[in-house]
């Protein structure tokens, strides 16, 4: 609505940006243009250095962190309470093994690869999960505020959105809760656009791609009319090209909320029914699915954030619970994107903020361990059925192949394409690295 000053204003008085703000605001948001514009200006800084990379990542971040003797790294000769509740299984690979709940990424081992010698030196939530997202340690138990950008929020300021306006980030229901997952001095803008719902639920839908409410399909195409109208307009009152930049990201913005594109991305219906089976009917293999389509669409980097595994009590139970999902959606988006034809442009990365003890305390659960642990990568270019690095005999240290947080997020930068010599400001104007000392596991790529 004008203010005052403005409804009194002469009809000839020229037409300011900030007119055209407060015009445009209540009717559709420019919080969503503004990240739509700072977007292509991260695509355009990053298409100058990324060679027009046409990579994409989904993460499945585990919560909690997941008890590697249980899964990717089996002791099956340690004695019970080290070894655990489940058997090894054979692998398509020759010589490696895992868990028995893990019976369908054991079909595409040859496709996938683990790094069982992860190593740092934290064992609580806030801290170690921050390390493992952003390469970096930061935050104390006095405090917990983020103090380095995520790995997603690097890759969408230094790639942009490979299919604009599909974020170039985005998140799976919402962003974890320790708050690790943003943008922090890289701006508002490189922040994860969260789906905010179960892709799983019946009535599955984005809120956040929902009309604003009083407003129809028509005012919106009223609307793309009015914002045609100024581009005739905006050549006679404005030599600064704001209001063209203005113009272009509020129609980008209009056309992500009412766009039959987007709104197509989001759309699991559109998928065929047996396919949905086939990943799983649980948010874990739905997310997965949904994960793909945004890929497809042009999403640069898709978080999952999975179910809690943080079992200190019963782990049996807990993993009973998670694993068979966790193993299901991976297995399948694995085997999907290799039909596809997507897995050397897609690379899948498994991993939590550390590991599980060892050995199983006295509620037949597992304590927090960051002496070694392990995460796996598949796709992108990543080798497949590769085993890189040991633990102990027993699992409590690592024996060979020591790899850091900063190396993993190496490895994935370099795959998809982002110079590892870039450096961002930081709150205080001092240029950072975005992965420190890290280096890529040569292994791998």
């Amino acid at each position: 609505m004008l203010n005052k000053d403005q409804r009194k204003s002469d009809a000839r008085s020229p037409i300011t940006r900030r007119n055209l703000l407060q015009i445009g605001a209540p009717l559709m948001g420019l919080g969503l243009a503004d990240l739509l514009r700072l977007e292509a200006m991260a695509a355009e800084a990053g298409s100058s250095s990324n060679g027009g990379s046409k990579k994409s990542l989904i993460i499945f971040w585990t919560d909690g962190g997941v008890s590697q003797q249980d899964s990717y790294d089996v002791k099956p000769d340690a004695p019970s309470d080290y070894r655990g509740m489940y058997e090894s299984i054979k692998t398509n690979v020759p010589g490696v093994v895992l868990s028995e709940r893990l019976a369908l990424q054991a079909k595409v081992m040859d496709r996938l690869s683990i790094v069982r010698s992860v190593h740092h030196e934290n064992g609580i939530h806030a801290p170690s999960a921050h390390w493992m997202q952003t390469g970096y340690f930061g935050p104390t138990l006095a405090r917990n505020a983020a103090q380095k950008p995520a790995l997603g929020s690097v890759i969408a300021r230094s790639l942009g959105s490979r299919q604009p306006p599909m974020p170039a980030y985005v998140t799976i229901p919402k962003s974890e809760s320790f708050g690790y997952q943003g943008a922090v001095y890289l701006g508002k803008s490189f922040n994860p656009f969260e789906v905010g719902a179960d892709p799983n639920a019946k009535d599955f839908k984005v809120p956040n791609l929902s009309l604003p409410n009083g407003l129809t399909a028509r005012s919106v195409d009223s609307r793309r009319s009015l914002l045609k109208t100024f581009d005739t307009l905006r050549r006679d009152i404005d030599e600064t090209g704001v209001m063209e930049g203005l113009d272009t990201f509020k129609s980008q913005a209009l056309e992500m909320v009412a766009g039959d594109r987007m709104r197509a991305a989001f759309n699991l219906d559109e998928e065929d029914p047996k396919l949905r089976d086939q990943y799983g009917r649980h948010r874990y293999g739905q997310s997965a699915l949904l994960a793909r389509r945004l890929v497809e669409a042009g999403a640069r980097c898709v978080n999952i954030n999975t179910g809690n595994w943080d079992h200190h009590n019963d782990i049996a139970k807990g993993h009973d619970e998670h694993l068979p999902p966790l193993d299901r959606a991976i297995a399948t988006l694995v085997e999907d994107l290799s039909t596809r034809g997507l897995l050397d442009d897609v690379i899948v990365y498994c991993a939590g903020e550390f590991g599980r003890t060892p050995r199983m305390n006295g509620h037949a659960g597992r304590d927090h361990w960051s002496d070694c642990f392990s995460v796996l990568l598949a796709g992108g270019g990543i080798q497949g059925g590769r085993i890189v690095g040991a633990s102990e005999k027993w699992g409590g240290g690592v024996q060979e192949r020591l790899v850091t947080p900063q190396d993993l997020l190496a490895t994935i930068y370099h795959t998809l394409g982002v110079p590892l010599e870039t450096h961002y400001e930081d709150a205080s104007g001092r240029p950072t690295s975005i992965i420190g000392g890290g280096k890529p596991i040569f292994e791998l790529v």
